[in-house]
């Protein structure tokens, strides 16, 4: 429940309001256990002087600068509240608290032997950046990887070169709510391109993050190609303050998304996800 005190080692501007930060333990914390966590997990980010705000895990990685000593944290953030705005003023060497990892993460086992479909939309593709790299890595034992990505605009677009490394190991659909004159791919909502894929619903699983109106009806296009409810996973978002399930800012039906979530099994909570203002 106590902070740990972590220092903001490089910042990078996806797009006006969205960032990028890596954050590294303080040296004299350096003793303690490094961080560990399940892609789909969470840490409670703590802005001195503002309050604490639920971010996704974006990444983990090492690197010279902690000399064996720890990893180096990786945070995507929307500057959307007095919190993150208050993140978003952070710059290299500034310090901020870090409580975590917490929740329940992407269910990486059930992506062995089948064909994995990872489905974001707009910032949503941060939780599932780890899970990317996962397959990437040879971690997950699928057979086959598909992304498909929706953003409002072009510019808009997270890890835009990562996006370009990907595409060469891993297929993917990228469409825009609004292009523009160099916009050469799909204008419209993710659900086109994934409605006209051609998937075998019996051996494929598939990871959603994004807004709830279109994990909806990806869900229904899902279940329309004979995905099962079983094999479709998806990270919930709430407001979230204590992370441990006391407080219950964040229940929704019977459970909490801060230790119950954030990623869920569809089966196990359609019937809360159907209730549009829950």
């Amino acid at each position: 429940m106590t902070p740990s005190i972590y220092q903001v080692i490089h910042r990078q501007e996806e797009f006006a309001g969205t960032f990028t930060l890596r954050l590294q333990v303080q040296r004299k914390n350096r003793t303690n256990p490094p961080m560990r966590f399940n892609p789909g997990q969470f840490n409670m980010l703590y802005a001195f002087g503002t309050g604490e705000s639920a971010i996704s895990f974006s990444g983990l990685a090492c690197g010279r600068e902690l000399e064996g000593e720890g990893s180096i944290l990786i945070h995507t953030i929307r500057a959307q509240g007095n919190v993150t705005r208050a993140l978003e003023c952070l710059r290299e060497g500034d310090a901020l608290g870090v409580r975590g990892p917490f929740g329940q993460g992407w269910p990486l086992q059930k992506a062995k032997g089948k064909e994995l479909l990872i489905i974001a939309g707009g910032l949503g593709l941060a939780p599932l950046r780890p899970v990317i790299y996962a397959a990437l890595e040879g971690r997950l034992a699928a057979n086959k990887v598909r992304l498909f990505y929706g953003a409002r605009h072009p510019s808009e677009l997270l890890y835009r070169e990562e996006l370009e490394s990907w595409a060469k190991q891993i297929e993917q659909e990228i469409s825009v709510d609004h292009g523009d004159g160099t916009w050469p791919g799909h204008i419209g909502v993710i659900t086109d391109p994934l409605q006209a894929a051609r998937i075998d619903g019996a051996n494929t699983v598939a990871f959603l993050c994004g807004p709830e109106i279109m994990m909806r009806f990806c869900i229904q296009a899902l279940l329309r190609k004979g995905v099962p409810a079983s094999a479709i996973s998806l990270s919930m978002e709430r407001n979230m303050k204590c992370a441990t399930g006391l407080c219950g800012h964040c229940q929704w039906g019977p459970n909490f998304i801060c230790k119950d979530g954030p990623v869920f099994c569809y089966e196990d909570i359609r019937p809360w996800l159907q209730i549009r203002s829950l």
